[in-house]
């Protein structure tokens, strides 16, 4: 069992970091948790040097207080042999945040960076010293279950549609599904019918025919990064359609897990959801197996096990 410290927002049950924790805790480890914005660097260095491992789940823009800053702190921990890693669900290169690599010394003092976006883990192996490490993301496995209800919903949309600016994609899909089914589509989201998390999100899912999904893809192009709510929505059972990424085929079969379309291409997105919406012995057996994919292999405990494991961590 390894003691590990682990600085990140603790404040809400929701939280990666919460949830990162937790999975952490479950696999036999101690965490210690730090609260950002809160614990002072000081705090943080007199914990880390007593774990094992000192994990940063950095938030955009939140400081650390304290008189030490934290590029000291990841500094001291280096010197006395305590690896300092990151895992992030997020997409940098191509954004405005990629301006970030440059202000902020977490990316240029860290150990290790794991990341869901491969490009970015290549990125960080050819032009810095930090190893870059890709691993995809995943769900909380406490959150990870379906139950089969009757369906009251035809098609509905998770997320914000007014999103990165980067990616107007976004607004034209959700204004497209709203014309195009109108009181059969619902928009769920901060700038929609509001937030759904927790066992109210798994409801949702398991009322709702078809899920249409959406990941940043700079170009339509990116390849190897796709969102952490396609592992969210088979995880805890909703039926899916996605465009197709260049890399989901290494995690997803296609109609098998989930259903790819081409970005952009609306006609055959609308094909494939009056389809499914109609032919429902087909969709149940893809949510099912989309289901138990994640749940077997792609949950939090499964990805921070991998993550320990590169690090020689038992």
């Amino acid at each position: 069992m390894a003691t590990i410290s682990f600085l990140g927002n603790f404040k809400f049950s929701f939280s990666s970091e919460t949830h990162h924790a937790e999975s952490l805790k479950s696999l036999g480890h101690k965490v210690i948790k730090l609260q950002e914005r809160k614990n002072s660097s000081q705090d943080i260095l007199n914990a880390a040097m007593k774990s094992d491992l000192f994990i940063w789940v950095h938030t955009h823009g939140w400081e650390t207080p304290g008189e030490i800053g934290m590029d000291i702190v990841l500094h001291q921990l280096k010197s006395n042999n305590v690896p300092t890693i990151t895992y992030h669900l997020d997409l940098w290169l191509g954004l405005e945040r990629q301006k970030d690599l440059e202000k902020d010394p977490i990316y240029k003092n860290i150990d290790h960076f794991f990341t869901v976006d491969e490009q970015m883990a290549k990125w960080f192996n050819e032009k810095t010293s930090v190893r870059g490490h890709y691993i995809p993301a995943g769900v909380y496995d406490k959150e990870c279950y379906y139950n089969a209800t009757a369906k009251r919903f035809d098609v509905i949309f998770v997320g914000s549609k007014r999103y990165h600016p980067e990616w107007p994609y976004r607004p034209k899909l959700i204004e497209w599904l709203s014309n195009t089914y109108q009181k059969r589509f619902r928009h769920y989201g901060g700038d929609g019918l509001g937030p759904m998390r927790g066992d109210q999100l798994n409801a949702l899912y398991s009322k709702t025919k078809v899920v249409v999904g959406d990941t940043l893809c700079p170009g339509f192009g990116y390849p190897s990064y796709w969102s952490d709510r396609v592992y969210e929505t088979l995880g805890r059972g909703g039926f899916l359609i996605h465009p197709y990424i260049k890399g989901m085929e290494k995690e997803f079969k296609d109609k098998e897990h989930l259903v790819f379309y081409e970005y952009n291409n609306f006609q055959q997105l609308k094909e494939l959801i009056d389809y499914y919406l109609e032919h429902e012995e087909e969709r149940e057996k893809i949510r099912v197996s989309g289901h138990s994919l994640v749940k077997n292999n792609y949950t939090y405990k499964h990805r921070w096990k991998q993550i320990l494991g590169e690090l020689g961590i038992e």
